[in-house]
């Protein structure tokens, strides 16, 4: 039998994956619960293996207060967590906002014990990275960091209006650097492009987005993309050498069998090796989102690719 992509099992059904390999052991989180009684606040998994996933709570202190004045309302939850680590700091990245409203924050939680079997705990908020107002042509929301070889950092964020920006962070308080102006490195036009992950890998960035429609159950049209560029700054082409500014993108996952709507997508490394974790709408179970991790596998010209689903797997 042809290899394909881990047949996962116990809870998981999630929302935007985040996912972190610590010795071995994984943990998860993902966008919060609308409306919940513990503040829509990211929730999180833990699995000895990769394989088996149990839910480990909604990480404590509800909505931030400062969410809530810099927008001027309370958001249902908290949207797309980003996790990373450098230097034995743990740094958490989310963002607020209401659908299809591009009055957006993005903020930042720092752990300096993560228990990676508790998941949840001992979180500090830092309050605001980043934010885009109803005047903005971009949307600060589904952050995602990236700490690179040369020892710099970078915060890539972006959903929809002009698509995908990216701006350089300090790598120790990760708060943004210098106030530069977000700088623009994929879209279409007004088109749907959201949720970028970075890799750097082997004198290349690759830039991972998800085109079209999330949220809609079995009836979502995400698929996943990506483009390439020799500096983290872009221009990222896509296989054929559209630029991703001009709409470009090579699809590494799109919908099969019964997983609908594959995206959300980011990297993670696990054994020292790119994976990536997304979520897919399970027609055969009523359009819930789950929870899917692969690695990632480079062909002879350098572009990534996946094995493909388990689609007999129940």
């Amino acid at each position: 039998m042809a290899q394909t992509q881990p047949v996962l099992e116990g809870n998981i059904a999630i929302h935007d994956p985040s996912v972190i390999e610590v010795d071995g052991r994984l943990a998860s989180f993902a966008t919060g619960v609308e409306r919940a009684g513990d503040g829509g606040t990211p929730r999180t998994k833990y699995s000895p293996d990769g394989i088996t996933w149990e839910e480990t709570g909604a990480l404590p202190g509800g909505m931030p207060a400062w969410v809530i004045e810099e927008l001027g309302l309370t958001p249902p939850n908290l949207w797309a967590p980003s996790i990373s680590e450098r230097d034995g700091v743990h740094y958490l990245y989310y963002s607020g906002s209401t659908f299809g409203r591009n009055n957006s924050v993005i903020g930042l939680m720092t752990n300096e014990a993560f228990d990676v079997s508790h998941p949840a705990s001992g979180w500090v908020d830092q309050g605001l990275v980043t934010r885009s107002q109803t005047s903005s042509d971009y949307n600060a929301i589904d952050p995602f960091r990236i700490d690179l070889k040369d020892g710099t950092a970078w915060l890539a964020f972006g959903s929809h209006w002009d698509g995908i920006r990216l701006i350089q962070i300090d790598p120790v308080s990760g708060m943004q650097r210098n106030r530069m102006a977000p700088l623009p490195i994929a879209s279409r036009g007004g088109g749907a492009i959201e949720a970028p992950a970075i890799l750097e890998r082997d004198g290349y960035f690759f830039l991972f987005v998800s085109f079209d429609a999330c949220c809609r159950g079995v009836a979502s049209t995400y698929r996943i993309m990506v483009g390439r560029a020799e500096s983290i700054r872009g221009p990222y082409l896509d296989r054929d050498g559209t630029p991703m500014l001009e709409g470009g993108g090579t699809e590494v996952q799109a919908a099969v069998g019964r997983f609908r709507g594959p995206g959300g997508q980011e990297v993670f490394h696990r054994g020292g090796e790119p994976w990536l974790a997304y979520h897919y709408y399970d027609r055969d179970a009523g359009g819930v989102p789950r929870l899917q991790i692969a690695p990632l596998h480079f062909d002879d010209d350098g572009w990534p690719y996946l094995d493909p689903l388990p689609e007999g797997e129940p």
